[in-house]
């Protein structure tokens, strides 16, 4: 009988410590497992016996395993949803059956699925979204954004929504706000987005669609900008957009948020894609429960709580009332809040002052006793259903954090939590050791990430598109790095935070994440070798065969994968 790999995990302090390939086992250690291993799927019995032969191998291929105790094999072994086995193209072949499929990958690449790890399903569903031919970072001017809506009002019909995500010009021009918009455009509600989505600009008709009125008060977390008399003038700022507008989104169609749920993610299965993590900003708790259950997605999905706060607080109990597990693939946990705006909008936190503006520092969108009751919800949470997650960008940010993170428990503690920063911009310097003894997880790194940095000092980071959904421009951008050099990664780490990295984040690396005997059979064969490909060729990287669980979900037809 062939030797097979028992993967062993353990755990220390409530943290899954790393996996490792137990081949030093004696031969009586692995009687005394066989029966145990047979049971669970992870080890087939002798060859011969159909029902226990793979339903598929995958052979003559480059497999970077994303595991560190054997980083390259060249084929592996699948039965039902898990793979059983990792080695050569000859012994994988040894274990086949008359009823294993099996793919040659012609010696492509092969790698674990990509876990994004900070998506937000279905965003920007909400009626007609138009664009401007100005594509920039700074964006269209007004004149243009109002000359695209006197083209587009009058063809649309009264009260449908109009939106656009636009560069940042719109946020600081003074004029651009709901009197000019109601000029071209009083009969349909117009949303104008930041790209990043921490600047709001809105009409009248938006407004009364929203049920804002003159009076209304700050909510927590937000606030309306105002005029000098007091007005509305339809900017609104952080969750005081985010609310009513999660509001306005939970009252359209189901068929219509389940298709743009499903354009979303069916779009991520070509770039390998096997898992996403939802910021569940889109819609409110019970309306994602029922959108993700009809949408039957493709991918394993995992939906960060967001609580949307209102008169009363942050109400997180709002999201309270959801099962663990609400549908096959989709699984609820953690909890997710925004700290402050970004640099782009001058909202991030940061300890100098923004440029043109002088005596701005940005501000938190909470009070510091809120963010103090944040942590402390975490400390009292026991496993990934209470992971705090939030989102982080100014460098003054990151002090307070730490700063009280430090103050209400020791290192150990705050490892066991694996609290996310999402974006970290600015976590550099001293801090970088810091935020590593509190065991924080980076995710969504922005284009400014200290990747190197970070690496080195054992913070784990987590691939994250918050938009775009192409993982292998990001991957590009790590490898190369034009604006920081210093901070550029190896492919093999670089590959590393696409799967595993997010898998750690998520609390998952015990099932997905590499390819290895025991783990879930996600995987992705790309179309090109991405260790060794021209960095500038690497965006155009496509999937020719996405997996998830042992069952195609993606063929380019670039493959033959028999039935």
């Amino acid at each position: 009988m062939s030797m097979f790999a028992l993967r062993v995990v353990t755990r220390t302090d409530g943290v899954p410590a790393p996996t490792r390939n137990d081949r030093c086992a004696t031969p009586r250690r692995r009687g005394a497992y066989l029966p145990l291993l047979v049971a669970l799927g992870l080890m087939p019995v002798r060859l011969g016996a159909q029902e226990s032969s793979p339903d598929l191998i995958v052979t003559d291929a480059k497999v970077f395993t994303a595991d560190s105790t054997r980083l390259w094999a060249e084929a592996f072994a699948v039965r039902r949803d898990r793979i059983i086995a990792v080695g050569t193209t000859i012994e994988m072949r040894a274990l086949a059956g008359a009823r294993t499929r099996r793919v040659n990958a012609g010696g492509r690449v092969v790698i674990p699925g990509i876990n994004d790890a900070h998506v937000h399903l279905g965003e920007g569903s909400l009626g007609l979204t138009f664009g401007t031919r100005d594509t920039t970072p700074a964006g269209p001017t007004l004149q243009e954004v109002l000359d695209s809506l006197r083209q587009i009002a009058p063809r649309t019909p009264k009260g449908t929504w109009l939106q656009a995500s636009l560069g940042q010009r719109i946020l600081f021009d003074p004029l651009a706000r709901r009197a000019a918009l109601d000029v071209v455009s009083p009969d349909h509600p117009v949303l104008l987005r930041a790209p990043w989505g921490h600047g709001i600009v809105v009409n009248s008709a938006a407004l009364r669609a929203l049920g804002i009125a003159d009076t209304a008060s700050d909510l927590l977390g937000g606030r309306y900008e105002r005029d000098a008399d007091r007005r509305l003038t339809g900017m609104l700022v952080e969750y005081d957009g985010w609310a009513p507008i999660q509001r306005a989104q939970a009252r359209q169609r189901q068929r219509d948020a389940v298709a743009a749920v499903r354009r979303d993610v069916l779009g991520r299965l070509e770039f390998g894609v096997t898992s996403v993590q939802d910021m569940a900003s889109t819609w409110d708790a019970p309306s994602t429960q029922r959108i993700l259950r009809e949408a039957a997605l493709p991918v394993r999905v995992r939906v960060v709580r967001w609580p949307m706060p209102g008169a009363g607080g942050r109400q997180l109990r709002r999201w309270s009332d959801l099962p663990v597990q609400v549908a096959p693939m989709v699984s609820v946990s953690g909890v997710k809040y925004v700290l402050e705006g970004t640099p782009q909008e001058q909202g991030a936190l940061n300890r100098t002052a923004y440029a043109g503006r002088p005596g701005w520092f940005g501000e938190l969108n909470f009070p510091l006793d809120t963010i103090r009751a944040m942590l402390r919800e975490a400390l009292a949470g026991s496993d990934v259903r209470d992971q705090l997650l939030l989102h982080v960008v100014g460098d003054s940010t990151v002090v307070v954090l730490l700063t009280m993170m430090e103050s209400l428990a020791p290192d150990s503690v705050w490892r066991t939590k694996r609290v996310r920063f999402e974006h970290a911009s600015r976590l550099t310097g001293p801090l970088v050791a810091r935020a590593h003894a509190l065991g924080i997880i980076v995710a969504q790194p922005r284009s400014s990430a200290a990747y190197r940095t970070w690496l080195t000092a054992g913070i784990p980071v987590a691939y994250g598109s918050d938009g775009q959904p192409n993982p292998f421009i990001d991957f590009a951008a790590a490898v190369t790095m034009s604006n920081r050099p210093a901070e550029a990664i190896s492919r093999e780490a670089a590959a590393i935070i696409l799967t595993r990295g997010s898998a750690v984040a998520e609390w998952s690396e015990a099932s997905k994440g590499t390819i290895a005997p025991g783990m879930l059979a996600d995987f992705a064969i790309l179309s090109q070798d991405i260790f060794t490909a021209p960095a500038a060729a690497l965006p155009s990287t496509r999937s020719v065969l996405t997996v998830v669980g042992g069952r195609v979900v993606h063929a380019s037809g670039a493959l033959v994968v028999p039935r």
